[in-house]
C-alpha cells in the first residue's frame, strides 16, 4: 500500500472513517511487527482527524505502558483502574468522555486535553492495550467515533491471536 492516505475533505466523519479504515487495514494487514501496525494507526488517525494525541498504552507487567502514539509528550504508565484508560482497562469497554474535567480521577497528562475516548483491544478474553484518543475541545467524541474506533481495534484484536 502506498504511504499516502485519501480522506475525502468535504466528508461527513462517517464518511471520513469509511475510507480510512480500509487504508489501515492494508497498512497493518501482512505486516506482523506489532509497533509498526500500531505506529501507523496512530498516524494514521492523528492525520486523518487531526486529533490532539492518539496513540496507545500496552498491558505490561499489570500496568498500562505508553506504546506508540502521535502528539505531545505523554504519561508513561498508568495503573489498573486509573483514570480513563485504566478504567477502559478494568471494564473492558469504551469510555466516551465529553469533559475529562468531570470524570472521577482523570489523570491529566496534557492540561490542553479536554474531551476523550479509549477503547480496550483484546488478545482473547483478556485487555491487551487501549486506544486513547484525546480532543483539545470539550465533547468532540461521539457514537460514531465509538462505533468506528471499536470495528477498527476489533480489526487490530484479530491480527493478535
Amino acid at each position: 500500500m502506498s504511504e499516502n492516505l485519501f480522506i475525502p475533505e468535504k466528508a461527513t466523519k462517517a464518511e471520513k472513517y469509511e475510507a480510512l479504515l480500509p487504508q489501515i487495514e492494508a497498512l497493518i494487514s501482512g505486516e506482523p511487527d506489532l509497533y509498526a501496525n500500531l505506529s501507523n494507526v496512530a498516524a494514521a488517525l492523528k492525520q486523518a482527524f487531526d486529533f490532539f494525541w492518539v496513540g496507545f498504552y500496552l498491558v505490561k507487567e499489570n500496568q498500562l505502558v505508553l506504546g506508540p502514539f502521535q502528539g505531545p509528550i505523554a504519561c508513561t504508565r498508568i495503573s489498573f483502574g486509573k483514570g480513563v484508560c485504566g478504567t477502559a482497562w478494568k471494564e473492558g469497554k469504551t469510555q466516551l468522555v465529553p469533559d475529562v474535567d468531570a470524570f472521577p480521577g482523570h489523570i491529566a497528562c496534557s492540561s490542553a486535553s479536554r474531551s476523550e475516548i479509549v477503547v480496550p483491544v483484546f488478545k482473547g478474553d483478556q485487555v491487551a492495550m487501549v486506544l486513547d484518543v484525546d480532543s483539545d475541545q470539550l465533547n468532540d467524541f461521539d457514537n460514531t467515533d465509538q462505533e468506528y474506533l471499536e470495528k477498527l481495534m476489533k480489526s487490530l484484536s484479530a491480527t493478535l491471536s
